[in-house]
């Protein structure tokens, strides 16, 4: 069923063939839920996002999206493993890897989700939009067609995503610059719009793939952080709301004098 590859570098494959629309049973494994025990939307209502374990402080769920061959798992290869190759065999429903890092001190754990552009896979893989933290949406430069779809991409997110997820806009295969159809102008212009931010990659060079992966990660631990709610008030303690100034009032009932 679940089958490890590349175990030497602690990446994962699952086996598209296998998969249906998330289940409890195979979220149970994707996002760490006792099916014994909870649903999938049971959990989801008091997900803490923020999961911690024996070897990372912060568990960050992403997912690539976008048109097929816009090299979306060559970007995961590349980020994962450090490696590229020409001939991709293209994501048959959905894959993913993982790969542990450090920032500000923290280690993190990335769940990376990989996802195919094919329309004849849209409902398997936009049930796994909302489990998602973080969203890279892809288009390939020499592309102009993958390009104009990212608006179809971003409906698809504002339609099946969480609210708030972060997002960044993706232009791969920055470097054939000798086909190039869409210019670093027009995608700047499509983040603006979109209130998004932008990165031309290549997996091929290594060019913005590292950038690409580590600036969403922090985005959303941020926001993870941010959401977090506050400590309750301790009733009883000084300074804060609803608290008694045990040193005050001593003075106070001592200004009193013996008469009264």
């Amino acid at each position: 069923m679940w089958q490890s590859r590349e175990a030497r570098h602690g990446a994962h494959s699952l086996s598209a063939r296998q998969i249906d629309p998330p289940s409890t049973l195979s979220l149970s494994f994707i996002f760490g839920i006792d099916s014994s025990e909870h649903s999938w939307h049971q959990q989801q209502r008091y997900s803490p996002y923020i999961m911690s374990g024996p070897h990372y402080d912060f568990l960050i769920k992403l997912l690539l999206i976008g048109d097929s061959g816009v090299g979306k798992s060559c970007l995961l290869l590349r980020f994962c493993d450090d490696a590229w190759t020409p001939s991709f065999i293209t994501t048959i429903g959905i894959d993913f890897k993982i790969r542990t890092i450090d920032m500000d001190d923290k280690r993190i754990k990335l769940q990376i989700w990989d996802t195919a552009g094919q329309e004849r896979f849209r409902t398997i893989t936009t049930a796994y939009y909302r489990g998602a933290m973080g969203i890279l949406m892809v288009y390939d430069v020499t592309d102009e067609k993958s390009f104009n779809n990212i608006r179809t991409w971003h409906s698809n997110i504002e339609q099946h995503a969480s609210a708030g997820v972060n997002k960044i806009l993706i232009g791969n295969k920055c470097d054939w610059d000798e086909k190039r159809a869409v210019s670093l102008e027009q995608g700047k212009q499509l983040a603006d719009e979109f209130g998004l931010r932008f990165l031309e990659t290549s997996a091929k060079s290594n060019e913005g793939v590292e950038e690409a992966f580590v600036t969403l990660a922090r985005d959303v631990k941020t926001r993870l952080i941010d959401s977090q709610p506050q400590p309750e008030n301790t009733p009883g303690l000084t300074g804060r709301p609803g608290g008694v100034d045990v040193k005050r009032q001593s003075q106070q009932n001592n200004q009193g004098g013996c008469c009264s």
